[in-house]
């Protein structure tokens, strides 16, 4: 399944990775800011949303580095949406 095929059929959580706040001057409505460094200290968090992750920053770059860090700790539903741009645009069509 696509990432637009999660966001649309609420399978999926939006977890924003950048800092407080950037995500305060805008963000995909519902998201979780949860910001790149924090993110091995809420795995528990994380981990309790019991959905696939889409993950999202300002151009893609940290999210992407928050994928590869959540597949080295052996997570398979987490996927890098890109910007939170791209990621309200993929709702807003789906």
């Amino acid at each position: 399944m696509n990432i637009q095929n999660l966001l649309r059929t609420g399978q999926a959580a939006v977890i924003d990775v950048r800092s407080p706040g950037e995500f305060n001057m805008g963000h995909v409505p519902g998201s979780v800011n949860v910001p790149l460094q924090e993110i091995p200290a809420r795995m528990n968090e994380l981990k309790a949303i019991g959905k696939p992750l889409v993950l999202c920053c300002a151009s893609g770059n940290r999210s992407g580095q928050a994928e590869r860090y959540l597949r080295q700790q052996g997570w398979d539903n987490v996927y890098n949406g890109g910007s939170w741009a791209d990621v309200e645009h993929l709702l807003e069509t789906a």
